[in-house]
């Protein structure tokens, strides 16, 4: 079943990127993988499937000592507590989820020297949402230069994961906003931007998303506890 779903997600994917003139193969699969098992992990890798997101860091520490055979990119896309960071910046290659000054210098200076600097998005709170963690757009621009000079650390991108909304330009309109922030940093580094998930996927392609995080349609339904 995950071999199946994926070959439909990354289909999917495709058809958007060609719809809406995008580079062929220019959008990655973040493959959502928080509570579900190593064994689900492992059947998507098998599968073709190379990087995959994690909320919570204890656990997927233990996924990734039982999955370290196989070449998998991890990436840390919760929330950040700062007695995590160390753990973080040692066992992940990305972290999309990076929305203080604070957070980001602990992140470069507990990344190991003999590991290559930690891609980081600067999370940022498209819809202005008290539930969810980022920045508002126009911080966007001091955090990312504060954060560019850290050593240990490349900006990548931005990450954002807006309210949801109906209809299909209503879904555009924060992602476009993002966009706009971005170009105006004038940074052409930039070169990842990780939103959109199964709800808003063609909507996220349309506007420039490089990176779309798919749990659910992936894995089928959470599982806690």
């Amino acid at each position: 079943m995950i071999a199946h779903r994926l070959q439909e997600i990354n289909r999917q994917i495709r058809q958007a990127e060609q719809a809406y003139c995008r580079r062929p193969s220019a959008v990655a699969l973040l493959a959502v993988s928080k509570t579900k098992p190593a064994e689900a992990i492992a059947s998507a890798y098998q599968a073709g499937q190379r990087h995959f997101g994690e909320n919570y860091v204890q656990e997927a520490i233990s996924k990734q000592r039982r999955l370290s055979a196989f070449d998998i990119t991890w990436h840390f896309i919760g929330p950040i507590q700062a007695n995590k960071t160390k753990l973080i910046a040692r066992h992940f290659a990305w972290v999309h989820s990076v929305d203080s000054l604070k957070v980001a210098r602990r992140l470069s200076e507990q990344r190991p020297t003999q590991l290559p600097p930690l891609n980081v998005c600067l999370q940022v709170n498209i819809s202005g949402e008290d539930s969810k963690s980022g920045i508002s757009l126009p911080e966007l621009p001091q955090l990312y230069q504060a954060i560019a000079l850290l050593p240990n650390l490349k900006v990548r991108g931005v990450m954002a994961i807006p309210a949801p909304e109906d209809g299909f330009a209503n879904q555009r309109k924060p992602y476009q906003a993002l966009m706009q922030a971005v170009a105006a940093l004038n940074q052409p580094d930039l070169d990842t931007f990780s939103f959109g998930m199964s709800a808003d996927l063609v909507a996220a392609i349309a506007e420039g998303a490089t990176v779309v995080r798919i749990g659910t349609a992936l894995f089928g339904a959470r599982t806690y506890g």
